[in-house]
């Protein structure tokens, strides 16, 4: 009896120490802005000012959490996104990080809008060691992991695109007068320092160069310039409402360049469609990302369900919107790293599984273009294809083209 006695106690002992170490091992760690129910993400966007046309993507991102919570969440726990607007103001969203940190108590802030505004937060987040994820700007400094380990980009980087568009016109147009409109700003300049990179002894063939700052009323006076500087090149450095500015006047003044538009300006609905159909002609851009107003891509598999989520979760947005796609593109490779996270829900971890992405394709990224990242590379997206504006839709033409000079 009392053997029996013991050996029970020991097989108890031992249950109960397996149990112990069981859940040890699948010990749930948490930081700031998540339990077992909830993961808190900060956003913060431009709903109004002269950027104001990427709102739609912190609405559509929004709009894609609820998607993913009406489906059960990420591992049983709901997204609750918390999204602020800047302005586009570089302090004010200085302002709404610190709440989102501070006050809000987010666990990342994902996906914040625009070169200027995350240049002024990228200090204080790597100081506070709070990922600052997927950022939507293409400004080439997002790819440091060295210096800025909690700061990660998303798109393909302006440096990139720009040495695709250089390339390109040297094929095309050897002999061309380029003038570049840019944003003064590292948005504008990193721009200019691809094109000027890429085009390497013959940077000669730019000879216009004008900035324009975001609180001007109007860019019109610099495409008089333009016309009057006899370019026959005009690529524009601009976000979308200075783009279609920028179509329409140079339509008025009947100088009709070989126009090229910056990828994150290639909206139809939010620039070619203003800007009118008509002035939009042959227009070149590059894009990496498939576009709704393609009908190539009606019987996509993954654009399917991008049209499918915008009917039931964003039914007032616009899919034409090139912000929508992008917004739904993100938000599915942020999904996609919590997930990695399991229960390890600490800020270290989620940029460990951030900075270790292979092959990932988001339902709306161009086949052929896949999302690769690892702890010394911090940029998600690289390659890109040209396109050309025809009708009332982009056409792409050529091979998907990286835009790294290190070959």
């Amino acid at each position: 009896m009392h053997f029996r006695h013991s050996l029970h106690a020991a097989v108890l002992a031992a249950a109960i120490a397996g149990f112990v170490s069981s859940t040890a091992f699948a010990q749930k760690k948490y930081d700031n802005g998540v339990t077992d129910t909830e993961i808190r993400i900060g956003n913060i966007m431009p709903y109004s000012g002269p950027a104001s046309a990427y709102g739609v993507i912190g609405k559509t991102e929004a709009a894609y959490f609820n998607k993913i919570n009406a489906e059960g969440g990420i591992n049983g726990r709901k997204i609750n996104f918390i999204s602020y607007d800047d302005a586009y103001s570089p302090p004010k969203a200085v302002e709404q990080a610190r709440r989102l940190v501070e006050n809000d108590e987010v666990l990342l802030i994902f996906n914040s809008l625009g070169t200027p505004s995350n240049s002024a937060i990228e200090k204080y987040m790597n100081a506070k060691k709070v990922p600052q994820l997927f950022v939507a700007t293409g400004a080439s400094k997002w790819n440091n992991p060295m210096d800025f380990p909690w700061t990660m980009g998303w798109q393909p980087s302006y440096q990139a695109e720009a040495h695709i568009y250089a390339a390109y016109l040297l094929k095309e147009k050897p002999g061309g007068k380029i003038a570049v409109l840019f944003q003064d700003d590292d948005f504008g300049k990193d721009y200019i320092k691809g094109l000027k990179d890429a085009l390497g002894p013959q940077a000669s063939m730019i000879v216009a160069v004008e900035s324009y700052e975001t609180s001007e009323p109007s860019i019109d006076d610099h495409i008089v310039k333009f016309k009057a500087a006899g370019a026959d090149v005009f690529l524009s450095v601009t976000t979308p409402k200075f783009a279609a500015q920028a179509i329409k006047r140079a339509a008025e003044i009947d100088w009709h360049p070989l126009q090229i538009v910056v990828n994150v300006s290639s909206s139809v609905g939010a620039v070619m469609k203003p800007a009118g159909f008509e002035n939009s002609q042959g227009i070149l851009s590059a894009n990496y990302a498939k576009d709704a107003a393609d009908p190539q891509w009606d019987n996509d598999p993954g654009m399917k369900k991008f049209v499918d989520f915008m009917a039931q979760y964003y039914a007032d947005g616009n899919k034409l919107d090139a912000a929508t796609v992008f917004g739904y593109g993100a938000a599915q490779t942020l999904v996609q790293v919590l997930k990695h996270c399991g229960d390890d829900l600490t800020r270290d971890n989620v940029m460990k599984q951030a900075a270790s992405l292979k092959d990932f394709q988001p339902d709306t990224l161009l086949p052929g273009i896949t999302i690769n990242t690892s702890p010394a590379d911090f940029a998600p997206i690289k390659q890109l294809q040209m396109m050309r504006f025809k009708g009332e839709k982009w056409d792409m033409f050529g091979d998907i083209m990286s835009g790294d000079l290190t070959h």
